[in-house]
């Protein structure tokens, strides 16, 4: 019997679909979950080291497939180990309520123009500021590096954070739903080259974060007073009032004021 009357004489019920469909939307949300993270190199080595296993096996290499055996065996400690940040996290999202979410975006807009008022009244003071809006990676490693609080968002409370000379000025703030949850945070600094020097420490900080997570970052500049976010590994510059405002309400720019991702210098 060929492989095709194989396929042919199954019978695929309701529930195999579903099976299916659950299984596929696990591994998306951890591809998603790993994906621009630290995680994906180590899973990378781990492919090459399964793939040199069985060149070994085949080709029968003892000695590298006894030394390749002892990895594997000690090698589930290593990996709770290395991985254990992402471990956090993934449980961390896996115990969020869907329903406590659905709430929590139903203020977004409220969220956001407090968030843009207080960005534009910094910008026009020309005083510096970076705030990172959590999405689905929670950042919390990254609260704990600056100072916790817990105070709803306010344009009000946001200037007062980044007033010049403040205890809490010189890091990043993190909203987290209609929340500001720390203040004075240490983001990740994108190792990319900045060929415009009026890109500061501010928007590499800003660029970093944007790699390691789904993070929306936003960043006035304290030279130019411009307004710049980032998503992605991306930054977009020169935003005006309702760019800013579509962004962190979480939809596109109403025009094109996209930047290509920076280029390393030659």
């Amino acid at each position: 019997m060929s492989f095709l009357e194989q396929i042919r004489l199954l019978s695929v019920g309701w529930r195999d679909v579903l099976e299916v469909a659950i299984v596929a939307y696990a591994i998306y949300r951890v591809l998603l979950l790993l994906h621009r993270s630290r995680a994906v190199p180590v899973l990378i080595g781990i492919v090459v080291l399964l793939l040199t296993y069985a060149a070994a096996a085949v080709l029968k290499l003892t000695m590298i497939t006894y030394l390749l055996t002892l990895v594997y065996t000690y090698g589930a400690i290593a990996l709770l180990i290395i991985f254990a940040p992402e471990l956090r996290i993934a449980l961390s999202v896996i115990g969020r309520s869907p329903m406590l979410r659905f709430i929590r975006h139903m203020g977004d807009t409220d969220v956001a123009d407090e968030a843009a008022n207080a960005l534009e009244r910094l910008s026009r003071s020309g005083i510096g500021a970076i705030v990172a809006i959590e999405r689905e990676v929670p950042l919390d490693d990254y609260v704990r590096s600056g100072s916790e609080v817990q105070a709803k968002v306010s344009a009000d409370l946001l200037t007062t954070i980044f007033t010049p000379y403040s205890p809490l000025h010189d890091g990043a703030v993190i909203i987290r739903g209609d929340t500001i949850v720390g203040a004075g945070c240490i983001l990740p600094l994108s190792q990319a080259a900045l060929l415009d020097r009026s890109l500061g420490t501010r928007h590499r900080a800003a660029l970093g974060l944007s790699e390691e997570t789904d993070a929306l970052v936003v960043v006035v500049s304290e030279e130019t007073s411009a307004i710049s976010a980032a998503m992605q590994g991306r930054l977009w510059r020169n935003l005006t009032s309702a760019q800013l405002r579509d962004m962190l309400a979480g939809l596109p720019p109403r025009s094109s004021a996209e930047q290509p991702r920076l280029e390393a210098r030659a």
